[in-house]
């Protein structure tokens, strides 16, 4: 590919070329002529006379091509003590047939589907036959409240929903029929069917619109596969937004064909017949990249894992995982090796199981701290890469890009951007900062192939929220600067960097010096509100698992720490210890809600928390950290 200034160069000098150049990585029915129209600026479109099915690209063809007893994908479940294996003919059988299923229920090219399943293989069956078909995809995080669940299908408005009896979260076997019910009956949009995946673990009661997955597919004829418009929407995405609704992402299926397959290689170099383990949900977008499209794109087997990193029923899962299927590339993250450090600081469960094979772990989804960093490094022997997107980019903004040009690692930094990204930062006014001065970091237009064209049936949204702070750019939302070298460092979301006494702080600065304590798994700092100062920082941390300390103590030579790092200017005076720390099953801290709280508000539980018993827990300390009764 050259080196890396090379191929960065090429992607902004002239993108038209180097698009229709990725793009001979996928099959078409109607090969592009021309890469970008944006004749429709701010709105742009990759591929624009293009056809192709995605279907066809992610299995068909590499059935056709010879390959087709190759493993593609694999199902692991230690809370169901399953393992499976579908080989590229085996997987294009069983989409084939539910999308014929589907087809039958009167879903075709352009309807909506909406997937409320676990991590089961049938969630990727499901979302691979509406791609089959041309049908659009909407999935959802299984055990979603019911009235998220009721937000999206309303704002789909979907034909049919496919989803499953039960899910299983660590050991609690969660019944997802009575959530789904109580969904529809409270959205105003009613889809036409449900179908339903009978589990052992959970039988669901069938209602006069239900069906049962088995015998639906079992009178199906298997679908055939539909090309369409590669600017024809393949799915939609919904993430969090500052109104309550959510956000619609909408990916496209031309421009996400390319930049995954593209990025597999240049990125994560896996290729054909190799393994990729991602543990993340397909309820996310790094699980509809890189759990599900991208490997299947490239002919790579990918590892579809049902569990969680400790707990099910170890902090060994990842390890057995990788070395059990020979992964080459494995990528979670930030938090669920902070959660594996916490409960195995010292790595010993790595003893038993042979990672010879394992060249790279990426994290991704939160800051890498650099103390994680560091312990994940020494503990592999491997790179470990930090690297930075979104839902919205549909794949990495920043990274360091193993396939082209490795380049030095420093901690705290997802490295460079990538070709096609475009990254500035910029100050409130819109003029760029000198190196290493903190902004906020923006991409200039247009984005590249796979970023979202636009929200679910409303532009006027995308450009109120992405389009409008800088002309000519996208907000990417995240605060951090560029170094001298080009090294992209992503301190936090605009809302994290506080104001204490006319300074302007990154909560992220003080959050690695936090983890940076011996005894700190993992943290977080958040700004509340001081009379005084305008907003102060307060520390909550918790502990590894054998430290043996007063709190006290500990929290004492975290104030002091801070101190010394950053300086008496950060006036983080309060560091609380605490048993855990709120998230969403993705893994991201809810710092915002944290924040709210700590000022006083009626802070609503958010939908995507992992366990809302954790912040009813902290509720007390959060108020007496904000001062508030």
């Amino acid at each position: 590919m050259g080196t890396y200034e090379d191929v960065f160069r090429a992607s902004n000098e002239d993108p038209e070329s180097f698009w229709l150049k990725a793009a001979e990585g996928i099959d078409w029915d109607v090969t592009p002529r021309r890469a970008l129209d944006s004749s429709g600026a701010p709105f742009h479109r990759w591929f624009p006379d293009g056809r192709l099915n995605v279907c066809f690209n992610a299995v068909d063809r590499h059935v056709e091509a010879g390959r087709g007893e190759q493993a593609a994908l694999i199902y692991d479940s230690p809370v169901t003590d399953t393992r499976r294996t579908y080989t590229y003919v085996q997987l294009r059988a069983e989409v084939a047939a539910f999308a014929g299923a589907l087809a039958r229920l009167g879903v075709g090219h352009g309807d909506r589907v909406v997937i409320y399943m676990p991590m089961v293989p049938e969630a990727v069956v499901a979302m691979l036959a509406c791609a089959r078909i041309g049908a659009v995809h909407s999935v959802v995080f299984g055990g979603f409240a019911p009235r998220e669940l009721a937000l999206r299908i309303d704002d789909a408005a979907p034909k049919v929903v496919v989803s499953a009896s039960c899910g299983i979260e660590g050991k609690r076997v969660i019944a997802y029929k009575p959530l789904l019910d109580e969904a529809i009956e409270l959205a105003a949009h009613k889809p036409e069917k449900s179908v339903i995946l009978q589990r052992p673990q959970e039988t669901a009661e069938l209602g006069p619109h239900d069906l049962d997955w088995a015998d639906l597919v079992a009178a199906a004829p298997p679908a055939d596969c539909v090309p369409v418009p590669a600017t024809d929407p393949l799915y939609i995405l919904y993430t969090s937004g500052t109104t309550g609704k959510p956000k619609g992402v909408v990916r496209d299926c031309g421009g996400y064909a390319v930049a995954l397959h593209w990025s597999m290689g240049a990125v994560y170099d896996v290729g054909p017949g190799e393994t990729m383990f991602t543990g993340s949900d397909v309820g996310w977008v790094v699980g509809h990249s890189y759990i599900v499209y991208a490997p299947l794109l490239v002919g790579a087997t990918t590892v579809l894992y049902e569990g969680k990193p400790v707990g099910t029923p170890d902090a060994g899962q990842f390890w057995r995982v990788a070395a059990e299927y020979g992964v080459k590339t494995m990528f979670t993250a930030p938090t669920a090796f902070r959660a594996i450090r916490k409960e195995d600081p010292q790595g010993t469960l790595t003893a038993g199981y042979d990672l010879t094979g394992l060249r790279h772990l990426f994290l991704a989804g939160e800051r890498l701290d650099p103390e994680t960093y560091h312990w994940a490094s020494d503990l592999l022997g491997i790179p470990v890469i930090d690297h930075w997107w979104q839902t919205e980019t549909g794949w990495p903004i920043v990274a360091n890009p193993v396939g082209i040009e490795a380049a030095p690692l420093k901690p705290g930094s997802p490295t460079r951007p990538l070709p096609g990204w475009d990254v500035r930062v910029l100050d409130a006014s819109g003029e760029p900062v000198p190196a290493g001065v903190d902004g906020a970091i923006v991409v200039r237009l247009p984005l590249p192939p796979g970023a979202l064209p636009t929200l679910w049936q409303d532009d006027d949204r995308y450009v109120a929220s992405y389009l409008s702070a800088y002309t000519g750019y996208y907000l990417t939302g995240d605060s951090g600067h560029i170094d001298d070298d080009g090294y992209v460092f992503v301190m936090g979301r605009t809302d994290d960097v506080i104001n204490v006494a006319g300074h302007r702080l990154s909560t992220g600065s003080m959050e690695e010096a936090l983890a940076a304590h011996p005894d700190v798994a993992e943290c977080a700092v958040i700004g509340v509100a001081d009379a005084l100062k305008g907003q102060v920082p307060r520390g909550f941390v918790v502990l590894k698992a054998d430290v043996d300390r007063e709190p006290g103590e500990v929290e004492a030579e975290l104030v002091q720490l801070v101190r010394e790092r950053i300086g008496a200017v950060a006036s983080l005076k309060d560091v609380a210890v605490v048993a855990a720390l709120p998230k969403t099953r993705s893994g991201k801290i809810l710092r915002k809600t944290m924040r709210g709280i700590a000022d006083g508000h009626d802070e609503p539980i958010p939908s995507t928390v992992d366990d809302p018993g954790v912040i009813e827990a902290l509720r007390p300390v959060l108020r007496r950290a904000g001062h508030t009764p």
